[in-house]
């Protein structure tokens, strides 16, 4: 995988897929975090202690957990992967599909989660199975073929296999409110936590990562073993996990899973920041301090993951791991990431047929980020702090400050695509076409 960023790009524009295509799962994903903080507004008092049951608590943990993190996560593996295993997409039409079918679906699981209607959470989880698994079969079928880069094939069919897990776990969770569980409820939670957060997206981003982040930061690719080596350990601590949910295994197995998977973040974090420091680009601005603050995060969480496995005497801490594996580290990164991905994927589909081709940074409102930025650090502290104490106003005010923050970050996002789609004034199409 030693290969730098202009080599990665190479005839990657033949393999671009319709705007479209990535924009509307990205734009989705957008919409549906500033809908996650204005539905924990109701309910935000409680959050602090919020252990699952149906409300408006936990139908803005899946907005966020399936209407931003798998959205962000498909659309950007969709037109990523093409790109690094050489292949065009196949079947053109499906990536659409699959967003027409899996997005009313997560709109649909939210309404049923928030109001109670059991029979309208189970339907939306159905759609959103069937895309997922269209998903998948997209995903692997473009796997099948790869060339190169095997860290990042690894990692995906690994996250592919997760997701299986996750969507039976999911769907004996939702069948639970019907009274027709397919797994015992106590199994399947066990399961869906780990494979959902760990297996499925965090196995995508960390698979993901090993393009983006050469890619941003102008880098050769990272060792092929080290990497391999971090994905080895990431399946050893989830089959682990799956031992110990099924009972095979003694409680204490929970701990060791978790030590492994801290040597695989670990060994991942190690190339990370080989590929930061041997950048050529150094100055990555505000984006990439989300993307650190998450890698910190994604650490606390699995000190904090310890604690819930020993039972340390704290209260909420459960809520705490959710948060800091949720928000603190998927959520953040993936923002960051995308604060990068769409001005970039903007400028290229914007160069079709222009001249002069406008760079990301053109399209890019530095304003609405900085706004979201600090809203978003702010949001997520002010949740820590309330778990800790058990505050709900300081519950209530991190779900309105994060709604400011998901507000400020759609501007960014209506900006790009508003000023992709701009034409140069007359003045500088006649300069270029003499150039």
């Amino acid at each position: 995988m030693k290969l730098a960023a202009g080599a990665f790009l190479a005839g990657a524009t033949s393999r671009l897929l319709p705007a479209s295509i990535p924009f509307r799962y990205f734009g989705a994903a957008v919409a549906y975090h500033l809908l996650a903080w204005i539905a924990l507004l109701p309910d935000a008092g409680a959050s602090p202690r919020f252990t699952g049951g149906l409300g408006w608590r936990l139908a803005a943990l899946h907005l966020v957990t399936l209407g931003v993190l798998v959205m962000s996560a498909m659309g950007a593996s969709l037109q990523l992967l093409p790109i690094a295993t050489r292949q065009p997409v196949r079947f053109k039409r499906a990536p659409a599909a699959i967003w027409w079918l899996y997005t009313p679906g997560v709109g649909a699981i939210a309404l049923g989660m928030g109001t109670g209607a059991a029979l309208l959470l189970v339907a939306g989880a159905t759609a959103v199975a069937v895309a997922l698994l269209a998903y998948a079969a997209l995903i692997a079928r473009n796997l099948l073929g790869a060339k190169g880069m095997p860290a990042v094939t690894a990692h995906c069919w690994v996250a592919l296999a997760s997701l299986l897990v996750t969507l039976v776990t999911a769907l004996s969770l939702a069948c639970t409110y019907l009274g027709a569980p397919l797994v015992d409820r106590g199994t399947a939670l066990a399961l869906h936590v780990a494979f959902a957060p760990y297996g499925f997206m965090g196995m995508l981003v960390l698979g993901l990562s090993y393009i983006l982040i050469p890619m941003f930061a102008l880098s050769a690719g990272p060792d092929v073993r080290n990497a391999l080596l971090s994905c080895a350990f990431g399946v050893a601590a989830l089959l682990l996990a799956v031992a110990a949910a099924l009972g095979v295994v003694p409680p204490l197995a929970r701990s060791i899973a978790i030590a492994l998977a801290g040597v695989a973040v670990a060994l991942h974090l190690l190339l990370m920041r080989t590929a930061l420091r041997t950048g050529m680009r150094r100055g990555l601005g505000r984006s990439f301090r989300l993307v650190r603050m998450a890698w910190a995060l994604l650490v606390a969480s699995l000190i904090v993951a310890l604690g819930v496995a020993l039972g340390a005497p704290m209260g909420g801490i459960a809520t705490l791991f959710g948060l800091l594996v949720i928000v603190g580290w998927l959520l953040s990164f993936l923002l960051g990431i995308l604060q990068r991905i769409v001005p970039f994927l903007g400028a290229m589909h914007a160069a079709r047929g222009r001249k002069p081709a406008p760079t990301p940074s053109a399209l890019t409102a530095a304003r609405p980020l900085a706004v979201h930025f600090w809203c978003h650090v702010a949001a997520l502290a002010l949740l820590a702090l309330a778990i800790l104490t058990d505050g709900a106003r300081l519950a209530f005010a991190a779900a309105l400050v994060g709604a400011t923050g998901a507000a400020a970050f759609a501007v960014f996002f209506v900006g790009v695509i508003r000023r992709m789609r701009r034409q140069p004034p007359p003045s500088q199409a006649r300069v270029a076409q003499i150039a």
